[in-house]
């Protein structure tokens, strides 16, 4: 049987690991976990009281030589799902390969920063590319953990860097968008932008690459696009502070744009979604920039995923039923205003739920829900068609950490440096 589907028997964690009951969890995010109903639509799991959730294995993956380490881990884990392994970074500044199965580490490459990248597996060239807060862009061998190469770029890398056309496009934490050869990390081309004065949140944009462009947001809240070969501007700049303003009625205390760029397609034609911190969901021309639509509802947005459910037969209608049409939702994450699921075509709201206190993760879809960590709570399953919760997992100490998964299997690191193996009951 595959590892990665394969179901063991449940342990615990040796610390503060709890499972929250059906009941504890609806009445946190108040969801009808005892209501009954016949909507075709609906998870044929989403009133099953819990126990979705199960845990497989747990490994503390701070190093022995650190007795201290940040308190929120951000990094997503990577699978390589031939390879059986997963890439993982850890605030105690290293980069691990892991056993997929039982979390058990293959071996562990050590930079002079906390490692809050999400990494970049490249199957073709059997390389991991990461960013560490020393301000470096590492190449690693996948198998053994050597050095490739180690390129400077003079300010924090957190978000995960993208491979297209034989470019690595990167973004740090100074605003500044670089794309580097990833067969040596020979500097291609850089764009640089400065700074926003005053306030930031805690966090920045990485590069969306489709159209021949590259996209990107900024701390002063403008949204660019680059020439993918050249990186010379393909649009004039975007202010959506200046939405936020118009918006606020004020000069708002945070400018920034810090999710990364989606691709969708709107009413309009192809496009690309962003937001704001104080200004809403947007939706821009992907050749010009120019305003599609906006929603300036979800204030605080840090995160923005596209789910997809294909055309499918009715949950246990019969044959002869009218297919379920194809449907599309932008999720927008705000640890101030809830979760939030736009229509990409229009940007009009189709439901909203309240979260937990705290930050809120990058949405996962997987198994037909949606996975979200809080860092002051844990890790829940949600219903994508309204936000409902099925299960969830509470944790003292929280997870910032967006989790990965791969059909049943998931994949999560709490804020404690500890990696949670998950198997998630798919619907039956």
């Amino acid at each position: 049987m595959s590892l990665w589907l394969c179901k063991t028997r449940t342990t615990r964690t040796s610390n503060q690991l709890l499972w929250a009951g059906g009941l504890s969890l609806c009445a946190l995010l108040a969801c009808d976990a005892g209501r009954t109903g016949a909507n075709p639509e609906t998870p044929l799991w989403k009133y099953r009281p819990s126990g979705s959730l199960s845990l497989v294995f747990s490994k503390n993956l701070k190093a022995k030589s650190r007795t201290q380490g940040e308190p929120h881990e951000h990094a997503r884990a990577a699978l390589d799902i031939d390879g059986r392994r997963l890439f993982l970074g850890s605030s105690d500044h290293g980069l691990y390969a892991l056993n997929a199965a039982d979390g058990n580490t293959l071996w562990r490459f050590e930079t002079a920063g906390p490692v809050k990248s999400t990494p970049l597996f490249d199957k073709s060239r059997n390389v991991v590319f990461f960013g560490s807060h020393d301000g470096a862009l590492y190449a690693v061998d996948a198998d053994t953990g050597a050095l490739r190469f180690r390129f400077m770029t003079n300010a924090e890398i957190q978000r995960p860097p993208v491979l297209s056309q034989g470019r690595l496009i990167v973004v740090n934490a100074n605003d500044t968008v670089l794309a580097v050869d990833p067969s040596n990390g020979k500097l291609l081309w850089s764009q640089h932008r400065t700074p926003a004065m005053g306030m930031e949140v805690a966090g920045y944009s990485g590069p969306l690459v489709a159209h021949g462009r590259v996209y990107v947001g900024f701390s002063d809240g403008v949204v660019m696009g680059y020439n993918e070969a050249t990186g010379a501007p393909s649009w004039n700049p975007v202010d959506l502070a200046a939405e936020a303003e118009q918006v606020l009625g004020d000069i708002p205390t945070y400018l920034d744009v810090d999710t990364t760029p989606l691709a969708a397609t709107t009413e309009a034609g192809p496009a690309v979604l962003v937001a704001s911190y104080s200004a809403g969901v947007f939706a821009l021309d992907a050749e010009t920039g120019i305003q599609l639509w906006a929603n300036t509802a979800p204030r605080g947005v840090t995160e923005l995923t596209l789910w997809h459910e294909p055309e499918h037969a009715p949950r246990g209608g019969h044959h002869s039923a009218l297919p379920i049409a194809e449907k599309t939702l932008i999720l927008a994450s705000s640890g101030t205003s809830g979760l939030w699921a736009l229509d990409p075509l229009t940007g009009s709201m189709l439901w909203h739920r309240d979260l937990p206190n705290g930050a809120a993760s990058k949405p996962v879809a997987t198994q037909g829900v949606l996975l979200l960590a809080g860092s002051e709570s844990g890790l829940f399953a949600l219903s994508p068609i309204d936000g409902s919760i099925i299960d969830g997992v509470h944790l003292s100490g929280g997870i910032d950490a967006a989790p990965a998964a791969f059909g049943s299997r998931v994949y999560a690191l709490t804020n404690a440096g500890v990696l949670l193996g998950l198997h998630l009951q798919p619907p039956f």
